[in-house]
């Protein structure tokens, strides 16, 4: 018989709770994304993230609708896309976004990537401010975000991001910008944290899985829970949907933290956003 994980939160900026791990829809087609997200709900997870460019945001309104769980049970993150950045049009966009879903609010709406090129981030930041501010999202942050990215919209508003998402696994700690996360109170969240099944054959990960009698997946989301960051993997096979969320029976050393820390590798650059939508 299978257990429903106890997932802990994380408090923001703002007072509100975050679960620590949810489930992300990135690159899942529309048309698979309600049984991957109605497989996720029904293991446990109440966290579900998306965005606009992905394309699944009815998907997945459509498992929530079908779930019977209650509204204040789930926790629902959308992203404003590149092309729909400025203050007019981000507001229109998060209309679209609650649309799709069929809700009358999110509980986390970010900004997808700066696009400093364009320079709208910090208008579409306040629109961003403007939605909360009128009650409509209950809590906002980026993704994709720097250190100088941060310090430019903090800098032009009254409201600190409460999250920012960033591509984050053993290969690729983004150590910097979870200091300038840290630095202004913000929590970091991971996408990607599995680097799409990229690190699970490392010889560090694996050993520290048999040692565990826990698969590598499972130990990397360890490794960044006892970090203290929010965490997102996705698949859209059922039992590893599950496996990830079984990662609060065990508790991973200092020295295999060390091992798993060991394993970034400096100067490596993410994907750019025109091709890559994380």
């Amino acid at each position: 018989m299978s257990i429903t994980p106890t997932i802990p939160t994380v408090t923001l900026n703002n007072g509100v709770d975050i679960p620590q791990l949810g489930f992300g829809v990135f690159q899942v087609p529309d048309d698979a994304t309600t049984a991957a997200v109605s497989a996720a709900l029904a293991a446990g997870s109440r966290s579900i993230d998306t965005a606009a460019i992905y394309g699944n945001e009815a998907g997945v309104g459509r498992a929530l609708a079908e779930s019977g769980l209650a509204r204040d049970e789930l926790f629902v993150t959308s992203k404003v896309w590149n092309a729909d950045h400025g203050y007019d049009a981000t507001l229109r966009a998060y209309d679209a976004s609650l649309a799709a879903l069929g809700l009358d609010h999110l509980d986390l709406y970010l900004i997808h990537w700066p696009t400093p090129d364009r320079e709208l981030y910090v208008d579409t930041w306040r629109a961003l401010e403007k939605l909360a501010a009128d009650g409509r999202v209950r809590a906002i942050g980026v993704s994709n975000f720097e250190p100088a990215h941060l310090d430019r919209i903090i800098d032009a508003s009254a409201v600190v991001p409460a999250v920012n998402q960033v591509e984050l696994h053993p290969a690729l700690q983004n150590r910097e910008v979870i200091a300038a996360d840290e630095r202004h109170g913000i929590v970091t969240e991971a996408w990607s944290p599995l680097a799409q099944g990229a690190v699970l054959k490392d010889p560090a990960i694996t050993a520290i899985a048999a040692a565990h009698a826990k698969t590598p997946a499972q130990v990397v989301l360890r490794w960044h829970l006892q970090q203290g960051r929010v965490v997102i993997p996705k698949s859209v096979t059922p039992h590893r949907i599950a496996e990830n969320l079984d990662v609060f029976g065990f508790t991973l050393s200092a020295d295999e933290l060390a091992t798993v820390d060991a394993l970034d590798r400096n100067g490596r650059t993410g994907p750019h956003p025109a091709t890559f939508h994380g």
